[in-house]
């Protein structure tokens, strides 16, 4: 989808939307307008920094543009003590509750309940579906209160049956353009569905210390350095230590058919860039099973020469690390997709290969101006093409930070016009 086609369907709406924070607004109905209060319904899993950027981005946003406003999130079950206290202390004040609504129509727990009926609007955050399709559907059957969606997949395998349910909210953003195509044709009743970028897009947490301890202990300057993060088609999660999820063995089985099928196109960029320009490059993960990954598909796979000058990172790390590692290097490139959205939110090159086992979240990378940064594996003209496109970005970094820019300032124009729509949906 062209970006003037859906952003064409926002004029209408923005320009009611300008009135509401409007000084008029203000006189007519008073300086004494209370506050919103919103429970922001988002953190899906901390095994991913890519999930856990989701949250800190949208309440960036809603800082940013509707300060005003109270926020509460409401957390799955699996957030944990130190990705909570990441986000304290970038937000504060931030009050954090957990738990389901039952059937009949109370939170869990104390908390939710007050939550719940403090709240004046509901805000589904990022995701791959309407991943709290469950307690958007309690909070509105028993509330009667009002919600929107910011920026989310729709009718992937990941996806439920949500169209009535959509068409219930004030308003639904999707992230990519095929999900907003596809909400369109199934007639979603929705008065306002639009593309808004993913929220971790506008992401900022930082941790810069240990950021810079690790660049230096590993060797690396600031850039110059590319970060490759490597994954497998499917998600390995009975891999990690503690999960109860069982061995997939379908799963795993397309993941051994395709693992050198698909880092082949990254291990030759890495060579191409090592044997051909100063950088070094760091392997890095996005989620807790791409270490073993990236060691065993990429590092020992290099030749000794381009090994000398790649470093492979060993450990997991949490959101605000990896983000001031990122805004450290030169760029980015690999198959994942949250990496590179983090950095191209600050101001980082980033190319992003895809394939049919993820849901449709990389087209966002054409719907923001990044088309032929963005590289579909299961091509095998487009796969054969990686090695060339992340050389020539390493060669003319100038030209791809003007080009990341540009994009950067188009996904800020949505971020800001979408979020007047929050605001007024909130009045």
């Amino acid at each position: 989808m062209k970006r003037r086609h859906f952003l064409s369907s926002a004029v209408a709406t923005l320009a009611a939307a300008s009135l509401v924070t409007s000084g008029a607004y203000r006189r007519v109905h008073g300086a004494q307008h209370k506050a919103p209060k919103i429970l922001l319904r988002s953190s899906w899993q901390v095994v991913n920094i890519g999930d856990i950027a989701h949250t800190p981005g949208v309440l960036a946003l809603l800082e940013k543009y509707i300060p005003e406003a109270e926020v509460i999130l409401w957390a799955s079950a699996d957030l944990s003590d130190p990705v909570a206290a990441m986000e304290h202390r970038r937000f504060p004040k931030l009050k954090i509750v957990k738990g389901s609504i039952g059937t009949n129509g109370r939170g869990s727990n104390d908390d939710l309940q007050q939550a719940i009926d403090s709240a004046d609007f509901l805000l589904h955050g990022s995701g791959p579906s309407l991943v709290a399709a469950k307690d958007v559907a309690a909070f509105v059957e028993h509330t009667k209160k009002p919600f929107g969606v910011y920026g989310i997949t729709h009718g992937s395998f990941l996806s439920g049956d949500d169209k009535q349910l959509l068409g219930q909210a004030k308003f639904v953003f999707f992230r990519d353009s095929v999900s907003l195509d596809k909400a369109i044709a199934e007639s979603v009743a929705c008065p306002i569905l639009q593309f808004a970028p993913d929220g971790a897009f506008a992401c900022d947490l930082r941790d810069e210390d240990r950021a810079k301890q690790f660049v230096a202990a590993q060797g690396l300057e600031p850039g110059k350095f590319l970060c490759c993060l490597s994954r497998l088609r499917y998600t390995p999660y009975w891999s990690i230590p503690g999960s109860k999820r069982a061995f997939d063995e379908k799963r795993h089985g397309r993941n051994e058919e395709m693992k050198d099928h698909d880092h082949r196109p990254l291990r030759q960029a890495i060579i191409d860039v090592v044997r051909n320009t100063p950088l070094k490059v760091l392997l890095c993960p996005e989620d807790m099973t791409q270490m073993a990954v990236g060691k065993e598909q990429l590092l020992e796979k290099l030749p000794e020469d381009v090994r000398r000058r790649v470093v492979w990172r060993e450990g997991f790390w949490l959101t605000d690390e990896a983000l001031s590692v990122y805004r450290m290097s030169a760029g980015l490139f690999g198959s994942e997709m949250h990496s590179p959205i983090m950095a191209v939110g600050n101001g980082v090159p980033a190319i992003v290969c895809r394939f049919e086992e993820q849901t449709s979240k990389g087209i966002m990378w054409r719907d923001i101006g990044l088309g032929d940064w963005l590289y579909n594996l299961d091509e095998e003209v487009e796969c054969a093409r990686v090695p060339e496109a992340v050389l020539s970005m390493a060669q003319n970094l100038t030209q791809a930070k003007q080009k990341t820019e540009a994009a950067r300032q188009f996904v800020m124009r949505r971020q800001r016009e979408t979020m007047e729509i929050v605001r007024k949906a909130l009045s």
